[in-house]
């Protein structure tokens, strides 16, 4: 919180220097805490002028997504007004269930700065390098049954999609069931864990993670084919914090559609942008691998396949290539 209050004294005053001893005012801390925390915030990539007989001024503020950097940037009314921040985590997810499990509120999120644990989908490793990309967790109890749960992902993939395509002015699509791509290459996933009983939701941990500013050498060389980030597309980096308060926006809309509107609109919104109706695809689901024809996804968010012999298959999980 300390450095906090500081970071927004000396925003608050960007051409003038504040005096070490008005800060330690203020704070009602000594002048030595004072220079301790300026030293530890330039440690985190704040440049702040020190002047002996001035004090400090701010000169520039790194890319990071700490609370004190995204909260001015919120245009939301509740997502996001909690925020749990590390430089370091093995698992946004693992974090925010385990909040979430001790009474964590709805619309609390977790970011950290990089994942040693990330989570993919089908227990695959998410790749998290530090300070480049976004990963993300948020806390959402809807009141909802747990067979509408799956609504959450597709609304999570509409709201990631349109944040991708405000930022970058190129268009994305969703590949079944929860990618994000960009010119045929994943930019985004998601990863959704819930906590419910038979008849009610506990609470879901909403995960995402989006490549933005990673260089295409920097990918593991298995994905490096598949895989993508803005950077890359874009040709140029972009601010992590604008797009992360961007997101947070289009998420708490279209959360906020889904609960008023049901999950019809949010079907066809996906349906729309994921075009998948009609494909040639091969299905790898738990050992067995389908071809065929892509029917639809129904209201569970299963894909139906309708093989060559004309037997219908629905999918719930697996990884799905799109044939020509």
């Amino acid at each position: 919180m300390m450095d906090e209050e500081i970071l927004r004294l000396l925003k608050k005053h960007p051409s003038t220097f504040i005096s070490g001893e008005e800060l330690s005012r203020r704070l009602n801390v000594s002048r030595t805490a004072v220079w301790k925390r300026i030293r530890h915030l330039r440690s985190l990539g704040y440049k702040i002028e020190a002047s002996t007989r001035s004090g400090y001024r701010l000169i520039q503020s790194p890319d990071i997504l700490a609370p004190s950097e995204l909260k001015p940037l919120l245009r939301v009314k509740w997502l996001g007004k909690t925020i749990h921040y590390f430089h370091a985590l093995d698992s946004t997810n693992s974090k925010a269930y385990e909040l979430a499990s001790r009474g964590a509120e709805e619309g609390e999120i977790v970011i950290a700065e990089s994942q040693a644990k990330g989570k993919g989908r089908l227990g695959r490793n998410w790749f998290s390098p530090p300070y480049l990309n976004l990963y993300l967790s948020v806390i959402l109890r809807p009141k909802i049954s747990p067979h509408q749960a799956p609504f959450i992902t597709l609304m999570a993939a509409v709201a990631t999609a349109e944040a991708i395509e405000k930022t970058s002015g190129l268009q994305s699509s969703i590949k079944w069931p929860n990618d994000i791509l960009l010119s045929g290459r994943k930019i985004a996933g998601l990863l959704n864990e819930i906590k419910s009983e038979t008849d009610r939701i506990h609470f879901i941990i909403l995960g995402i993670g989006v490549n933005l500013n990673v260089d295409e050498k920097m990918f593991p060389k298995e994905i490096r084919s598949i895989a993508t980030s803005m950077k890359r597309e874009m040709g140029q980096a972009v601010s992590r914090k604008d797009f992360l308060a961007l997101l947070l926006k289009e998420l708490e809309k279209w959360y906020t559609v889904f609960l008023k509107e049901g999950g019809t609109v949010i079907l066809n919104s996906w349906r729309e942008r994921a075009q998948i109706k009609g494909r040639q695809v091969k299905m790898t689901s738990f050992g067995e691998t389908i071809a065929g024809r892509a029917i639809d996804v129904d209201s569970d968010g299963a894909l139906i396949i309708e093989t060559r012999r004309g037997e219908r298959k629905r999918v719930v999980a697996g990884d799905v290539e799109y044939r020509r």
